[in-house]
C-alpha cells in the first residue's frame, strides 16, 4: 500500500498508475490490513479466533465488507475487479465467501482447501470451497523474507549439506515435516534445528543458511512459508518438499532453474533425499547459485522508506505484483460483461476449480 500512497511525482518506478476517477480505474484496490486485524485478534483471546462473538477482528472483517459491498463499484462489477491483501492463512476468515468474487493478493492455498477437522467437529460446511480461489483469478504473493541478503560476490565455502531451521511438529499437511526430521536428524552433513530466525534464532538462520549448499524447505501448516525467501536471500539452494504448492510470479520466474522439487513418496524414502543431492557436481551448485542471484531482488518489498512511502524497487515484489494482477485484467473485463447478461433470478453456479 506504501507504492500507492507514495506522492505521484516519486511513483515512477511503479508498474500501476493511481487515478482518482473510478471510472478511470481498472482494479479497486481494498487498503484492509487484514493480517494485521488477525493478529491482534490471536495475540488478546486465541481461543475466540474462530468464533464472531466477542471478536474484535471479525467485526473489523464485516465493517469493511459491509462497507465495501455497499459501494457503486462494487455493485457495477461484483467484486471482481476489487483486490484485496491476504498474506495470512486466517487473514478474511469470517468473510471469505463474500470477497470470494475479488481478486486475492494470497501466499498460498494451503489455508482454504483444507479442512480443520477439531474446528468444524467433521461439518463440511466449514471446509473453504475451491470456487474461492484459483490461480486464475488470484495472485500468489511472496512471503517477506526475515534474513538480509547476500551478494553472490559475497558467497563463501559451504561445509553443511543440507539445512533446515523450524518447528518439527507441524499439522495437517504438515505432518511430513517430522517424518522427514526423523529420517535426516542423524545423517552426516545434516543440520535439523529447531526454532525460528527471529531477536535470538536470526544470527544462527544466518550462519546456518550461508554456510549450508541445500535449505530444506518442507510444507508446514501450510504448503509454503517465509523459509523458502529466507533461502533465496542466503544464496542456498532451495529443496521443497511440498506436493501442493504454488510459488510466486511463475510465468515470469521458472523455479526449476535455481530450486530442487522433490515429492513427499521420494522424500521419505529411506536414505533418498541425501543420496540424491550428493549427485549434483559443484558446477551445477555454482549454476543453480547464479541463477538464485538473478532472482533475488524480485522477492525484495522494502525500499527503504519509512511506511514503505517512496520509490519502489523497479524489478521488486510490488511492481511484479501489480503485473502479475494486471495479467487478469482481460479475464475480469470478460466475467463482468458476461454477468451483464444474466436474466434477473438466474442463479449461475461457480465452476472454477483450476489449477
Amino acid at each position: 500500500m506504501g507504492d500507492l500512497m507514495t506522492p505521484e511525482e516519486s511513483r515512477t518506478r511503479s508498474f500501476a498508475k493511481r487515478v482518482s476517477d473510478i471510472n478511470e480505474a481498472d482494479v479497486l484496490f481494498v487498503p484492509f490490513f487484514a493480517t494485521l486485524s488477525a493478529e491482534l485478534q490471536l495475540s488478546v483471546a486465541k481461543g475466540a479466533f474462530r468464533k464472531k462473538m466477542s471478536n474484535e477482528d471479525y467485526e473489523r472483517q464485516r465493517q469493511v465488507v459491509d462497507f465495501v459491498k455497499g459501494t457503486d463499484a462494487w455493485k457495477k462489477s461484483g467484486g471482481r475487479d476489487h483486490v484485496f491483501v491476504l498474506t495470512d492463512p486466517v487473514a478474511m476468515w469470517h468473510v471469505r465467501a463474500d470477497i470470494a468474487p475479488a481478486v486475492l493478493l494470497v501466499v498460498d492455498f494451503g489455508g482454504w482447501f483444507k479442512l480443520d477437522s477439531k474446528a468444524s467437529k467433521g461439518d463440511s460446511s466449514e471446509m473453504i470451497q475451491h470456487t474461492q480461489v484459483s490461480l486464475v483469478k488470484d495472485v500468489i504473493v511472496p512471503y517477506t523474507h526475515l534474513l538480509p541478503r547476500l551478494d553472490l560476490s559475497e558467497n563463501r565455502k559451504r561445509y553443511t549439506l543440507l539445512y533446515f531451521k523450524g518447528a518439527k511438529h507441524r499439522h495437517r499437511g504438515g505432518l511430513v515435516r517430522e517424518k522427514l526430521w526423523d529420517l535426516l536428524v542423524n545423517k552426516p552433513d545434516v543440520i535439523m534445528e529447531e526454532g525460528f530466525p527471529n531477536a535470538t534464532g536470526r544470527a544462527q538462520s544466518i550462519k546456518g543458511m550461508r554456510t549450508s549448499e541445500f535449505c530444506l524447505h518442507p510444507a508446514g501448516d501450510t504448503p509454503t512459508s517465509c523459509r523458502l525467501f529466507d533461502a533465496i536471500q542466503s544464496l542456498c539452494i532451495p529443496v521443497i518438499v511440498s506436493d501442493s504448492i504454488e510459488l510466486p510470479f511463475e510465468g515470469m520466474i521458472d523455479y526449476s532453474e535455481f530450486s530442487i522439487f522433490v515429492s513427499v513418496n521420494d522424500a521419505l524414502r529411506p536414505d533418498f533425499l541425501v543420496g540424491h543431492l550428493r549427485k549434483f557436481s559443484e558446477q551445477e551448485k555454482d549454476k543453480f547459485r547464479q541463477n538464485i542471484a538473478k532472482v533475488q531482488h524480485v522477492f525484495e518489498y522494502d525500499n527503504g522508506h519509512l511506511g514503505g512511502i517512496g520509490p519502489i524497487p523497479l524489478n521488486g515484489a510490488v511492481n511484479h505484483i501489480w503485473k502479475k494482477v494486471y495479467q487478469k485484467l482481460p479475464m475480469i473485463k470478460e466475467a463482468i460483461t458476461r454477468a451483464k447478461r444474466k436474466p434477473a433470478g438466474v442463479s449461475v453456479p461457480l465452476r472454477c476449480h483450476c489449477t
